[in-house]
């Protein structure tokens, strides 16, 4: 599971945060590839995107979806995860449509979770449709673990549907959701822990949301794991000092990473560690 990289995802926008309230937020398309080339520049190897619309609400558009992938793909080398859990508020049937814009890789969270005031479903069902159109269509997921217990859900999933595209199983552990695991170094732990009932070289990164951040990447970092980091899950880099860009957050993480000497994976070392086929 250790790997002599670091992976890092940047998340730039999510569905949580509005644009009045977080200016900085990349909300057009614009705004979005201008962040991607920034990021990937600096060492980001994948970037896990959720799009608005033209008032910068959050939204699952198919149109804006292809023409999102195709732009990152065109002005980037980049891995594009598109989320496939959108706003709580987001139907199956929308969610499943996510994989129509031919993404590398998709989003499949592995379980329900409350998500502060709010309720993330993922019916077992679902997850099933979704893991299934993921390997018939190529499409590697990158499996979403908010709980402990979604990493025996997805044991079952892999026993039971077979091995993502690829052959390469990763996750990422998703720490300090008001209402899911804590984001803390004992949390990871147990997490990892659990890692060896999933196939072998199975791969995890980590998230720490809000306060949970700099816990969250070191934590991970020293079990030899990966980063995600990004304005989708904190939008402070620092107590009473908002984030400026994602290019910060990014410039962090590729900093720790250099410190634990596992510089960044640049997009072809990724490709290769995640089952992916070389970019086109």
């Amino acid at each position: 599971m250790t790997t002599t990289g670091t992976l890092i995802t940047v998340a730039p926008t999510g569905a949580e945060s509005a644009k009045l309230e977080v200016p900085a937020l990349p909300v057009t398309l614009d705004e979005l590839l201008l962040t991607a080339k920034e990021c990937e520049a600096l060492g980001a190897a994948v970037i896990h995107v959720h799009i608005r619309d033209d008032q910068a609400r959050p939204t699952l558009d198919a149109g804006r979806l292809r023409d999102t992938v195709a732009a990152l793909r065109d002005g980037t080398d980049l891995i594009v995860q598109l989320s496939t859990g959108g706003a709580v508020t987001d139907p199956e049937a929308d969610r499943l449509a996510v994989l129509d814009a031919g993404p590398e890789m998709a989003s499949c969270t592995m379980g329900t979770v409350n998500f502060g005031d709010d309720v993330f479903l993922n019916r077992w069902e679902f997850i099933v449709d979704l893991h299934t159109r993921m390997q018939d269509r190529g499409i590697v997921p990158e499996y979403e673990i908010f709980d402990l217990g979604h990493l025996t859900a997805l044991h079952r999933l892999l026993d039971r549907y077979g091995l993502p595209a690829g052959g390469h199983v990763h996750v990422d552990f998703v720490m300090g959701v008001p209402g899911g695991m804590p984001g803390s170094t004992e949390a990871l732990v147990a997490c990892r822990q659990a890692l060896r009932d999933l196939p072998e070289g199975t791969t995890f990164s980590a998230t720490g949301i809000g306060r949970s951040t700099i816990p969250v990447m070191l934590a991970s970092v020293s079990a030899g794991g990966h980063l995600r980091v990004g304005m989708e899950d904190t939008v402070t880099y620092a107590k009473g000092r908002p984030v400026e860009s994602n290019l910060q957050l990014v410039a962090r993480a590729v900093g720790l990473a250099q410190l634990a000497q596992r510089p960044p994976l640049g997009t072809t070392q990724a490709r290769e560690l995640l089952g992916l086929a070389p970019h086109r």
